[in-house]
């Protein structure tokens, strides 16, 4: 799969932008602040539904205006696909699929990307909010209706919450929560298919993000990935931690969703008083991380700033390597958002090996000079929201 073409109507500096690009790499070069990030957001709001820098959405859309237009051509073997997405600000966004009308929320059917900009550092060293974000748009891109089992369980959770903070402990013991009851069961319902689909996840995730980080580092590091789930047996302040080597078989099995239903349905009845007590629900995928480690040691507190951002590219190329393995669409759509200037001379040309199979990668850099020559094969200058191509390549 590739974007043959991309235009953008009043999206962040942009009043109009237009470009066309064929398969391989597409450079785009230009100081800090003129717009390079923002048309590389532009593809990736679509396959993801979000923006990888702010949760507003009216953040996209420039100033002074009341909509933004993202339009773009998609190719895939002999298949001409059309994408457009009109964000407002004030009203609901609206979408169209080949000139028709469609839903926003299914375009991840269509387009896949995976995109690794500076602040995929937080995954490494952030709050577990950032590994758990990865988690599930992966789990999207994989299988597209779990967006709406993701979006159901934050609406369940959040009207469990608010349940949660108007109850009382009196009210544990006198038998007067049977309406947590129902919110119980929707709830499981719900998180057992997140926990499981995280699972199947990262056991295979395991073996294409060791291969990324050797041949990007260069060296034998062994990384590895661990789920840590909330759900412990009867206890809130212990945690359960699952290893990817022993997760469930690379298809999830229903007895899996099952086991997984009731153990989270027993935790949440164990720590109904504790809940209470604190106004808040303490298992659930809301509540799980995933640990990165390093030769045996976690990443986070332990790995150098190059081994930090090695690992982090290495989870984003290995999650690539995995998508393209299974889709239909063929490659995803690869961004490397200003990747190559905190790169040495040997690892950026690792890198540009690692990704040169790929039907296309989107490159954004603030010097031309810092990307391998292998990968300036079509070249964009971008100055203050204009784009142009660049007449040497």
């Amino acid at each position: 799969m590739r974007v043959s073409s991309i235009s953008l109507r009043d999206f962040r500096n942009y009043a109009e932008a237009d470009i066309v690009m064929d398969k391989g790499s597409v450079v785009l070069v230009g100081s800090n602040g003129q717009g390079k990030t923002n048309l590389v957001e532009a593809i990736n709001f679509l396959a993801t539904l979000g923006s990888h820098r702010s949760n507003n959405e009216s953040a996209m859309i420039r100033t002074g205006c009341d909509a933004a237009i993202i339009r773009v051509h998609l190719t895939h073997e002999d298949r001409q696909i059309l994408l457009e997405a009109q964000l407002n600000r004030d009203a609901p966004n609206k979408a169209q699929f080949n000139r028709g009308a469609a839903k926003l929320r299914d375009f991840p059917r269509y387009i896949a990307t995976v995109l690794f900009a500076p602040e995929d550092l937080l995954l490494i060293r952030g709050d577990p909010g950032h590994r758990r974000k990865f988690l599930d748009e992966l789990i999207v891109t994989r299988t597209p209706r779990l967006q709406s089992v993701l979006s159901d369980y934050e609406r369940t959770l959040k009207q469990r919450n608010t349940l949660l903070k108007s109850a009382r402990v009196s009210d544990v013991a006198a038998g007067n929560l049977s309406t947590l009851d129902i919110w119980d069961e929707r709830l499981v319902s719900l998180g057992a298919e997140i926990m499981v689909e995280r699972r199947r996840l990262v056991q295979d995730l395991s073996t294409p993000v060791s291969a990324a980080y050797q041949s990007i580092a260069g060296k034998s590091h062994q990384p590895r990935l661990v789920m840590k789930e909330s759900l412990a047996a009867g206890s809130v302040s212990e945690t359960v931690e699952t290893e990817s080597e022993a997760s469930l078989d690379t298809e999830p099995q229903t007895s899996g969703i099952e086991e997984t239903a009731a153990s989270f349905l027993a935790a949440l009845a164990g720590a109904r008083s504790a809940e209470v007590d604190r106004g808040m629900t303490l298992f659930g995928p809301h509540r799980d991380d995933v640990e990165f480690s390093l030769n045996g040691l976690p990443a986070k507190g332990y790995a150098s700033h190059g081994e930090t951002w090695s690992y982090a590219l290495s989870l984003r190329l290995g999650a690539a390597r995995l998508l393209r393995s299974e889709s239909v669409l063929g490659d995803p759509i690869l961004i490397l958002d200003d990747v190559f200037a905190e790169l040495d001379t040997s690892r950026r040309e690792r890198l540009a090996n690692a990704v040169s199979d790929f039907e296309q990668v989107f490159i954004t850099a603030a010097v031309r000079e810092d990307v391998p020559a292998d990968l300036l094969q079509q070249v964009f200058t971008v100055d203050h929201g204009t784009i142009s191509r660049a007449s040497h390549e």
